[in-house]
């Protein structure tokens, strides 16, 4: 049996500038966070088109499966105060 030989895995999310939401730009392999950004910078931004690098170990990350979609992303109606209709609006209240 093959031992595995690779590093760990990365994804890579950049800044295009500040303010701007990172992106996931891919993944590189790495073996501990200091070379993980380097690998990133020389991989992702060789014309400084960014400000920012994040670099998150491949297994850290958890993601939902479209199974729990119903779960996580249906509305909660049983939960009045997140919508504003049961407010009532005094006659006085101006640009609301």
């Amino acid at each position: 049996m093959a031992t595995d030989t690779q590093l760990a895995t990365w994804e890579v999310f950049m800044q295009s500038k500040p303010g701007a939401n990172y992106t996931h730009q891919g993944s590189i392999h790495a073996a501990d966070a200091k070379m993980a950004l380097q690998n990133a910078r020389d991989t992702y931004s060789r014309r400084s088109e960014g400000t920012s690098i994040w670099v998150v170990p491949t297994e850290s990350i958890f993601a939902s499966s479209p199974g729990d979609k119903e779960m996580l992303f249906d509305p909660a109606s049983d939960k009045i105060y997140r919508l504003p209709t049961f407010y009532k609006i005094p006659d006085g209240a101006k640009n609301i």
